[in-house]
């Protein structure tokens, strides 16, 4: 066989169907690559193996008394890890924090699905504290490094899934998106990933919220992450409980009509993002897509200032009382300072404590954009737009209000301009799909983001398989 840590979800599927190689010869592969690049990757951060053994021995030995797929689920055989939000039976989620770690719990309702589909499901990846961060580490199980240049975040908050991806570790993995929690990684580590429609995949189970709590997250998301996009939409198909195709017929890229968003006065795109993505839109004109540049569908201070009224008083809910109280007392502050400059702490607690009726205006804001973007998806199939702004950067782990990111040209700009490019998708509930389109001159993955209108999650992804088919699919790091 080719090498197993190159090859797709799909492609080892059909390698187990065919009896090429056992569920616990693939399983001991992962485990023995995930042992290989432990210390140098950290992407994997929790296991429970004696279980996920004896799954896989079964699986085999039903497959060998001949039954069939149809019998044996989708996944039948094909090890797993799962991003450490999700509760697993025997692994429940900690993201990351200490006190999470000592309670019982069930599957998360995505990973049942997947259980159900025979996926052999042995570890959890790394994610920052409630995966709050662009960057992958907590106190508990330490920083996952990008495989591209390990001196680098692999992104946050799914930097651990996307690691274990590009680096043969897995498969196949499942992940989350409320600040472009599945985009950002996806995007620095080569691979892909597909933000669901707002609500088409259940969030049961999954951390933050508090364990327990019966409400899906306003604006989070549940989504597959993969090595190719045929395999993003498998996962999909049994995410969604079905509601997706598992496969769809090739799309022709010729005469797809895409708007190609790169301009807004409010965000920052380096310029060295910016010449990739330029030539991959240069290659899809060659095969006679209709790529027209488009201004921002949106104002983007008002789509930002929209996001963050929505999204802060959510991270605020999961904080400790103490703090809450704390944010409350410096609102007159942070007001004041609002008109003095904008500083990142005190827009952080004027959104956190926010009242009902101005949640109600931002609300308002996102049901007019929302509008909007029906109408551009009447000119054209998909917007393709950049998954961040920035290559991956070195990790940084200090306070978020003293971090900055350096772009290629030396200048530096605030940490929170890594919100901006998700955010479109985020706030209108929009599916997005992640696809890698090339590296910068220091051989960084650079990623696009497909996004499509509500409901258009098979749209999304049958542009992506077609684009990925013209671009020659997953490129692996060189790590051995």
């Amino acid at each position: 066989m080719a090498d197993l840590n190159a090859l797709d979800a799909t492609a080892l599927l059909q390698a187990l169907d065919g009896r090429r190689i056992s569920s616990v010869e693939l399983l001991e592969a992962s485990i023995a690559r995930n042992r290989k690049l432990k210390a140098t990757i950290n992407a994997v951060v929790a296991e429970d193996l004696e279980p996920a053994r004896q799954r896989a021995r079964e699986i085999d030995e039903r497959r060998a008394q001949g039954e069939t797929t149809a019998a044996l689920g989708l996944l039948a055989g094909l090890p797993m890890t799962i991003k450490d939000c999700f509760d697993v039976a025997g692994m429940p989620a900690s993201a990351g924090v200490k006190a999470l770690l000592d309670r019982s719990a069930g599957d998360a309702v995505v990973v049942g699905r997947a259980r159900t589909e025979g996926a052999v499901i042995w570890g959890k990846t790394n994610t920052p504290v409630m995966a709050g961060d662009w960057q992958s580490y907590n106190p508990l199980y330490g920083t996952t490094n990008n495989p591209w240049d390990v001196e680098r975040t692999p992104g946050g908050s799914s930097g651990g899934s996307a690691a274990a991806l590009a680096t043969g570790i897995t498969a196949l993995e499942i992940g989350s998106d409320i600040g472009g929690s599945l985009r950002v990684p996806a995007s620095f580590c080569g691979v892909y990933a597909h933000k669901p429609t707002y609500g088409l995949v259940s969030q049961r189970g999954h951390v933050p919220p508090a364990p327990g709590v019966a409400a899906d997250r306003d604006l989070n998301v549940v989504g597959p992450m993969a090595r190719s996009a045929r395999d993003l939409r498998l996962l999909l198909s049994i995410l969604a409980g079905g509601t997706v195709a598992a496969k769809a017929a090739p799309m022709a890229l010729a005469g797809v009509r895409i708007g190609l968003w790169l301009d807004e006065p409010a965000f920052v795109l380096d310029a060295e993002i910016r010449t990739v993505i330029e030539a991959f839109a240069t290659d899809l004109v060659t095969d006679g897509v209709v790529v027209e540049p488009i201004p921002s569908p949106v104002d983007g201070h008002a789509l930002y200032d929209a996001y963050t009224a929505l999204l802060m008083p959510l991270i605020a809910a999961d904080m400790p009382p103490a703090q809450q109280a704390s944010m409350r007392a410096l609102r007159p502050l942070a007001r004041l300072a609002l008109g003095m400059g904008r500083p990142l702490w005190a827009l952080q607690v004027v959104n956190a404590t926010i009242s009902h009726a101005e949640w109600l205006a931002a609300n308002e804001v996102r049901a007019r954009m929302g509008r909007t973007m029906r109408s551009l998806f009447e000119r054209f199939e998909v917007i393709i737009a950049p998954a961040t702004p920035v290559a991956p950067f070195p990790h940084d782990h200090r306070p978020l209000t003293r971090r900055k990111l350096v772009c290629s040209d030396g200048r530096k700009i605030p940490y929170d301009v890594m919100l901006r490019w998700p955010a479109l998708a985020t706030v209108c509930g929009l599916p997005a799909t992640a696809i890698p389109v090339g590296l910068t001159g220091e051989g960084l993955p650079v990623g696009v983001q497909v996004i499509g209108p509500r409901g258009g999650d098979s749209k999304t992804l049958a542009v992506a398989e077609a684009i990925e088919a013209r671009l020659g699919g997953f490129r692996a790091p060189e790590m051995g």
